[in-house]
């Protein structure tokens, strides 16, 4: 794989101002240079301007050609980049003549593959890579930026460095005790063992949040026909997005959109008004809102204050209870009062900023703060539970008084959730740190 070089459309699919071939691998070099005459030579580090040249010589297209030197690279090999116009034609000629001359088209994802298995990028920092071009909100993108740029391995690292140390000090006791190495004392491991897991349990709680600001939510609205659920979706989502009208039964299907509520991506969905109807095409509508009711992760039922509540709404009220809901009493601009939930006027806006803030607070998006370092997976969120696992079962068995080499099993279980989830240590790691740290053999 290493000797290998890969080329591939870096830019999305479709025509744009520019478009984007990368070649990387030992031969990205030779194998741009003969397509490409720029005005001055390639040299590291520079964007070259110059021409895209056809197979017969003759001048195809202007391009900036930026070349990256071994290991100076995102993937740490030879990279070349080819900025055309974003034509798909042109782009493909590139990619064709990069594959004519030795390059292999890349696999989805190979890039960074190679960058992490070069050690450039760890595991958490691979992930935020694909998390930060699906960003959907700033605070998506500033999390992906931060969880890319190491925040995620730089609050693992004092944790792993203390296993580590724990796990040469236990290593040292039981294999060099001829040598007059002292044998840790149990309480000593007991503290180090629960100072390591406490960190771990915060970061685990993280991961409510962390899942939360990379998943996003579905926040349905559901009520009676004309109760202004599609006004209140065109407030929340500030454009007029949804149908609105003063005849009842207007919305029949699902209408979506996206929006960004304290950096939680939000997926609104209107829905049909619930009531009896032999009108078939809201027959279906209505059996569409009672599914997105059961798939929603959050339910905003919509009253009318202008109308006495009835008994399919007291039920709807008695079977919200068992969940995430927010009643929201609408048309307070020409009603005197409504009753439990708040009050809202789509019309004129009123209340709509307390219903906003009601909702970040369902979310639980107090917790968005500065902090970016946190869980965003379940992949990240299985390796930090596998280490606490470990650490449990490390600590209890000291506290039995079990025999060090049993509970060094347990704290290698502990290393291997966190190896999972950054990157494996090595026993060359653990060899070095024990010998080093014990000046064994003087």
């Amino acid at each position: 794989m290493e000797q290998e070089t890969i080329v591939a459309i870096a830019t999305p699919p479709g025509r744009g101002g520019i478009g984007v071939v990368r070649i990387s691998g030992p031969a990205a070099r030779s194998i741009a240079e003969p397509m490409l005459h720029l005005r001055a030579p390639m040299e590291a580090g520079r964007a070259r301007f110059g021409d895209l040249l056809d197979e017969d010589g003759s001048k195809l297209d202007e391009v900036v050609t930026t070349y990256f030197a071994a290991p100076h690279s995102y993937t740490s090999d030879d990279v070349v980049e080819i900025a055309a116009h974003g034509s798909p034609v042109v782009l493909e000629m590139i990619l064709r003549r990069a594959i004519d001359a030795g390059a292999r088209l890349a696999r989805p994802g190979e890039f960074t593959e190679r960058a992490f298995l070069s050690g450039r990028l760890d595991l958490t920092q691979a992930e935020a890579v694909r998390d930060l071009i699906e960003a959907q909100t700033l605070h998506q993108a500033r999390v992906a930026a931060q969880q890319l740029g190491g925040a995620l391995a730089e609050r693992v690292r004092p944790v792993k460095d203390a296993l580590v140390k724990l796990i040469a000090a236990l290593e040292a006791g039981i294999d060099f005790a001829e040598d007059d190495v002292d044998v840790m004392p149990q309480q000593a491991i007991l503290d180090t063992l629960k100072e390591v897991r406490a960190p771990l349990a915060e970061l685990a709680a993280s991961y409510a949040r962390g899942h939360l600001v990379r998943e996003g939510v579905t926040m349905a609205i559901v009520g009676r026909p004309n109760a202004g659920k599609s006004s209140l979706f065109n407030r929340l989502v500030e454009r007029e997005r949804a149908i609105v009208t003063a005849a009842a039964g207007t919305t029949r299907d699902l209408v979506t959109e996206r929006v960004s509520l304290g950096g939680i991506p939000v997926e609104l969905v209107d829905t049909a008004g619930i009531r009896e109807s032999s009108d078939e095409a809201e027959s279906i509508g209505i059996r569409k809102t009672r599914e997105a009711m059961a798939d929603a992760d959050l339910v905003l039922l919509v009253l009318d204050a202008t109308q006495t509540i009835n008994d399919e709404e007291r039920a709807w009220m008695e079977e919200l209870r068992q969940r995430e809901a927010v009643v929201v009493w609408n048309k307070i601009d020409v009603a005197a009062t409504a009753g439990e939930g708040i009050e809202v006027s789509a019309l004129t806006g009123e209340g709509i900023g307390d219903l906003r803030d009601l909702l970040l607070a369902k979310l639980k998006t107090g917790a968005v703060t500065s902090e970016t370092a946190m869980l965003t997976n379940l992949r990240q969120q299985q390796a930090v539970q596998q280490a606490i696992d470990g650490l449990d079962a490390a600590i209890t068995a000291a506290g039995a008084g079990i025999p060090h080499e049993m509970v060094l099993l347990d704290i290698y279980g502990a290393l291997r959730g966190l190896d999972e989830l950054t990157g494996a240590t090595t026993a060359d790691d653990v060899l070095n740190l024990i010998f080093s740290s014990f000046c064994i053999g003087k």
